[in-house]
């Protein structure tokens, strides 16, 4: 018999289970092992083949980019000590409107265990973070007052420009005809700006206790 399709519904379901049975296990392979992207790929990796064996999905592809490219979801693995990663920048609008795709988040807590030389990770979040939600914080909160207090197309190059998005003259101006036309929404992800962006997760952390923030986390 074929394998089900995989949906956002169970990928979401299928991330919790996994975060749940991870937790409790321990991993030789990780014992002593500092390096994050180690960590990160051990666990995506695992999270893969786990679904893999159950559900009929497409590969990852770097043309897309992301992990699950049929339900423009990305896969992301970091430290709860510091939770952040990076993602292929595209262009300076995705701080404004965000990336174009979903986030699943892992974020764990890894403990040397001396006397059986194996790590435990404990997954402390799952994360779901829905596509309209990963803009940057600042960015869209100081966008969206200029707006409430009737600021115009100037005030919008203003801001772009001391908030030093990667855009020429040209470039801002164009953001902010579109930013007057097509308001963003809040963003829950600080994104540094650089050919590829730095995403860190603190306020989509902090959000995914607030109902209907677009920021979910799965294990609660």
């Amino acid at each position: 018999m074929n394998p089900q399709p995989l949906t956002r519904d169970i990928l979401k379901i299928e991330a919790r289970e996994f975060a749940i049975h991870l937790s409790q296990r321990q991993i030789p392979q990780l014992y002593g092992i500092t390096d994050g992207k180690a960590v990160g790929t051990y666990v995506e990796h695992g999270f893969r083949d786990y679904l893999l064996t159950r559900y009929q999905m497409a590969s990852g592809n770097s043309a897309h980019g992301i992990d699950f490219p049929e339900l423009d979801i990305d896969l992301k693995v970091t430290s709860i000590k510091q939770p952040q990663s990076s993602c292929p920048y595209r262009s300076a609008s995705q701080k404004v409107y965000g990336l174009g795709y979903s986030l699943l988040v892992f974020t764990y807590s890894k403990v040397d265990e001396l006397d059986t030389s194996a790590s435990t990770l404990i997954i402390n979040h799952v994360l779901f973070i829905d596509a309209k939600r990963t803009a940057d914080f600042q960015t869209t909160a100081a966008l969206l007052g200029i707006l409430e207090r009737g600021g115009n197309h100037d005030d919008i190059v203003a801001l772009l420009e001391e908030r030093n998005l990667p855009l020429d003259e040209i470039g801002r101006d164009q953001l902010a005809t579109r930013i007057l036309r097509q308001p963003p929404v809040q963003g829950y992800l600080t994104m540094s700006n650089a050919l590829q962006w730095r995403l860190q997760y603190g306020h989509a952390i902090t959000q995914s206790a607030v109902l209907d923030s677009g920021v979910e986390n799965l294990l609660v």
